[in-house]
């Protein structure tokens, strides 16, 4: 005989099953009405600078945003009530994707903040801005943020963080001991991967005498494709992280040429005084070749018949991988705002040709 099922169902299944119910109710309607809420606080409490802020930086991600802030709303709930098995386990996978969605949301915000403000003050701040310095504090600032993900998921679910990276760091020992080379090896392929020396079909020359296109980069070794003989030559990426390479490949050039068309002809003092705005405005960016910038003017009639001045500014960006030639690129038309600002505050009006021609220059091998 079957038991008969009871009339009533007890309080502690009763309880977590209606929190759990609405949690999942916040979940779909917080992320729908939160940031239309945050955005109507923002229009009616606080300054135009903040606004501007929040538009610029959060408003591309407030549905996101709304997410992570009802799955934060429905784990504190759960981590109030009492814990039973069953709360447990509808708590764990909550508070693993609020872990996951608030490190990678904090990724895309401090994205967003890094390109649209720090990149801006770098500029204005009048010093010479390495590219290379603002990848490394942009890749520790994202380390940092999932670094403290994993921390407060840890703490907040009694896991001794510490205790494992000691138990890993004694068993890490005893491998490393172990497999030295392989480690050493293996590790100078981090290096490469993080630095970014050469990447894929770039080409190299080592102090021995070994040139050619790299062909595959790999977590022990690299592979070379020698000129002339055509060989393959393995290299262990410890071996290439000390020693001097030059990289044929990472020596171009990228030509950009930015097109100004003036409402007027302009004398030779206004354009002497055009030119020295855009060197004063460009010569801090690290891996801008100041000595090869130029600015060329012309003057032509337009189709009305009125005679006006159009000119043309090269700028010769150095290549040192597709990341930091971005970042440049980046900076460079950062400059480009803060030139157009100040020559209209000397009363030069000007359009500019839309977009920014970008030519690359590679040297001959």
């Amino acid at each position: 005989m079957l038991e008969a099922l009871p009339d009533t169902i007890s309080v502690d299944t009763e309880l977590p099953l209606a929190l759990v119910g609405l949690g999942g109710a916040l979940v779909l309607v917080g992320s729908w009405t939160l940031p239309r809420l945050i955005t109507s606080l923002l229009d009616r409490f606080l300054s135009f600078q903040i606004k501007e802020a929040y538009q610029t930086i959060i408003e591309p991600y407030k549905g996101f945003l709304g997410l992570v802030l009802t799955l934060l709303g429905t784990d504190f709930i759960l981590f109030l009530i009492p814990k039973t098995k069953f709360v447990s386990l509808i708590e764990l996978p909550i508070s693993l994707a609020l872990a996951i969605a608030g490190s990678w949301l904090g990724s895309r915000l401090f994205k967003r903040f890094f390109d649209f403000y720090l990149l801006d003050a770098a500029i204005k701040s009048g010093r010479k801005v390495n590219s290379e310095l603002l990848i490394l504090a942009k890749l520790l600032a994202n380390f940092i943020i999932v670094v403290l993900a994993v921390i407060i998921f840890a703490q907040t679910h009694q896991i001794n963080i510490l205790g494992l990276v000691a138990s890993l760091g004694v068993g890490g020992l005893a491998v490393a001991f172990a497999a030295q080379k392989t480690l050493e090896q293996f590790l100078g392929g981090i290096v490469i991967y993080l630095d970014r020396p050469f990447v894929i079909d770039d080409y190299i020359g080592l102090p021995d005498g070994t040139f050619g296109r790299v062909e595959s980069i790999g977590l022990r070794s690299t592979k070379i494709r020698t000129s002339g003989k055509g060989t393959l030559m393995v290299v262990p990426n410890s071996v290439l992280t000390q020693v001097n390479i030059e990289n044929f490949t990472g020596a171009k050039k990228v030509m950009s040429l930015i097109y100004l068309t003036f409402y007027r002809t302009i004398p030779n003092e206004e354009r002497a005084l055009i030119r020295q705005v855009i060197l004063e405005s460009t010569g801090g960016i690290f891996g801008i070749d100041a000595r090869s910038t130029n600015v060329t003017f012309k003057d032509v009639i337009r189709g009305d018949g009125q005679k006006i001045t159009q000119s043309q500014i090269t700028f010769f960006i150095l290549g040192s991988g597709e990341v930091s030639m971005d970042l440049r690129r980046q900076l460079l038309d950062i400059a480009n705002q803060t030139i157009t600002k100040q020559l209209k505050e000397y009363g030069i009006a000007f359009d500019i040709e839309e977009p920014t021609i970008y030519v690359d220059s590679p040297i001959t091998i």
